[in-house]
């Protein structure tokens, strides 16, 4: 009798090892994951005064544009936690949009071959950006999912785990692109 119950104990004290250890490695994983995009928004920050110097020169009626992006860059490179990065993220890709948007009426800006460099430089820090979000909020899915299941919300609760949280886009990013494809002009 006192076997079976050592054992129960033995088996207990085993379940709760690996369920802390499981949380533990999982809460590690997904402050790795923002660590992550942290270095790919870095990367973006880096190529945004380039593009905005690149662009400057043609663009002399724009620059209160141009001063907003730079202004919306500074405020998301001091942004902290998840929810303020978001936000700055979206007010950036904002004023982004509009270089973006008024660079149309600049022809020789749109062949600038140093322009469409960092264009692409940007577009592809933009899908890192995108893929280091979701595999961040994945790991956010699992981590939280493993506190709030039972058994393993008992341990968490004891050991006070705190549920991470999403990078969630703003509604401003989440609005569908308008598509023409008529053939009038």
């Amino acid at each position: 009798m006192i076997f079976v119950i050592w054992g129960m104990v033995f088996v207990a004290g085993i379940w709760v090892i690996s369920t802390y250890n499981n949380l533990t490695a999982l809460r590690l994983r997904v402050q790795n994951a923002w660590h992550q995009i942290n270095v790919q928004l870095k990367r973006r920050y880096d190529l945004i005064p380039n593009l905005v110097e690149t662009v400057k020169g043609y663009m002399q009626f724009e620059q209160d544009t141009l001063q907003k992006v730079i202004d919306a860059r500074s405020k998301a490179m001091v942004s902290t936690g998840v929810k303020q990065a978001a936000e700055a993220q979206g007010a950036l890709n904002e004023s982004l949009g509009k270089v973006f948007a008024l660079m149309e009426n600049y022809p020789d800006l749109k062949s600038n071959k140093n322009v469409l460099d960092l264009q692409e430089e940007l577009a592809t820090t933009e899908n890192q950006i995108a893929f280091a979000r979701q595999y961040y909020n994945d790991l956010v899915t699992q981590f939280n999912t493993k506190q709030q299941v039972f058994p393993g919300n008992l341990i968490a609760g004891f050991f006070k785990f705190q549920p991470s949280e999403f990078f969630s886009a703003p509604e401003a990013e989440m609005a569908l692109p308008k598509v023409n494809l008529s053939l009038q002009r």
